[in-house]
C-alpha cells in the first residue's frame, strides 16, 4: 500500500498530484495539491530548493572525500555538466550534507564489541580563511571498534582538556550503552579521570565500571593498531588541506563527512565489507550510498 503524502500546512492526507514543475537542472519535480487547504507544495527528499541535480551534488560529495579538491572538482563537473558549479557551492553541499546524514547516523543502534580504542590527531586551524589571524592547534578526538572497525564517535574540538575528552566517551556510552567492557587509550593524563566520570566508580569492586587498557607507545608498549591505521588514511585524505581554514564548525562538519564515508561508503580491506554492515541493522542497497542517506536522514 503506497503511503500518503501529507500536506505540510494543515497536516491532511487528503492529497492529490497536482501537475509537475519543470526546473533547469533537475528535471520535471512533481507537485501535489492538499484538498483540505488547497495548498500545493512538492515534496522534500533532502534536495528542496535545491538547484543542482542530486547526482550530482553526491558525487560531489563522494569525489571530495576519495581525494579530490573543491576546485577539482569543479573543473571535472566543468567537462561533464553545462551548468557548472562554483568550489565554494561544493564546501557548502558538503557541510549541509555531512551536518544532515550525521544526525541520522548518530541515532542508530550498534552492535560492536566490547572494545573500544579512543585517540587525538592534531591538526592545525587558520583562524580565517582570508585575514591573516594566525593558527590555532586544535584536536580531532576519534574512537573506533576494533572488531568491526565502526568509528562510534568523533569530535573535532579547539583542545584536548577534560571536558572534551568527556563529550566523546558521553556520546560513546550513549551509543553503545552497556556493550563496552574495555576503553584503550594512549598514555594521555586526561584520560584515566574522564572514564572514571562517565562510567562511574563502583565502591564494591572499588574499580572503575569499565576496565581503562593504557597503551603507551613511548615507553615501548606498542601501539593501538586499528585506530592508528584509521588516523593514516585520515591523515592521507586531510594531508592536501594545508591545515584546515576558518570556524572550528567548518572543520568539524568535514570530519563528520569523513566519518559517514568510513563507515558507510567505503570498504574496509580488512573485513571485506562497510564497517555499519557489521554494526548497524541498516540495509542500503543502492550503489550511490550518499543518496540513499539523505533521503534516509530527511
Amino acid at each position: 500500500m503506497k503511503q500518503k503524502i501529507q500536506c505540510p500546512k494543515c497536516k491532511s492526507k487528503n492529497t492529490i498530484k497536482w501537475t509537475k514543475r519543470k526546473t533547469q537542472n533537475r528535471g520535471l519535480i512533481q507537485r501535489y495539491k492538499c484538498k483540505d487547504c488547497n495548498k500545493t507544495f512538492t515534496l522534500n527528499d533532502g534536495f528542496f530548493r535545491m538547484r543542482n541535480h542530486p547526482k550530482k551534488i553526491t558525487c560531489a560529495l563522494d569525489l571530495f572525500y576519495r581525494g579530490i579538491s573543491t576546485r577539482k572538482v569543479q573543473e571535472h563537473f566543468k567537462a561533464f555538466y553545462p551548468h557548472n558549479a562554483d568550489h565554494s557551492s561544493v564546501l557548502r553541499w558538503i557541510t549541509k550534507y555531512s551536518l544532515m546524514i550525521s544526525k541520522f547516523t548518530d541515532n542508530l543502534k550498534l552492535s560492536v564489541g566490547s572494545e573500544v580504542q579512543i585517540d587525538e590527531v592534531e591538526y592545525h586551524r587558520r583562524k580565517s580563511h582570508k585575514a591573516k589571524l594566525g593558527i590555532d592547534k586544535n584536536f580531532f578526538i576519534d574512537s573506533i571498534c576494533p572488531q568491526t572497525k565502526f568509528m562510534v564517535a568523533s569530535n573535532y574540538v579547539k583542545s584536548r582538556g577534560m571536558e572534551e575528552i568527556k563529550a566523546v566517551i558521553k556520546d560513546i556510552k550513549t551509543k553503545t550503552e552497556v556493550q563496552i567492557k574495555v576503553i584503550t587509550t594512549d598514555g594521555l593524563l586526561t584520560y584515566p579521570n574522564a572514564i572514571k566520570k562517565v562510567y562511574g566508580y563502583s565502591n564494591k569492586t572499588h574499580k572503575v565500571n569499565v576496565y581503562h587498557n593504557i597503551v603507551n607507545a613511548s615507553k615501548g608498549e606498542g601501539f593501538n593498531y586499528p585506530i592508528e591505521r584509521l588516523h593514516n588514511n585520515l591523515r592521507a585524505r586531510t594531508k592536501t588541506f594545508r591545515g584546515f581554514h576558518g570556524s572550528v564548525e567548518s572543520a568539524n562538519a568535514i570530519l563528520k563527512g569523513y566519518e559517514i564515508y568510513y563507515n558507510f561508503i567505503t570498504k574496509h580491506q580488512t573485513i571485506k565489507k562497510c564497517p555499519y554492515e557489521l554494526a548497524t541493522d541498516l540495509k542500503l542497497k543502492s550503489e550511490n550510498k550518499w543518496l540513499e542517506l539523505i533521503k534516509m536522514a530527511n
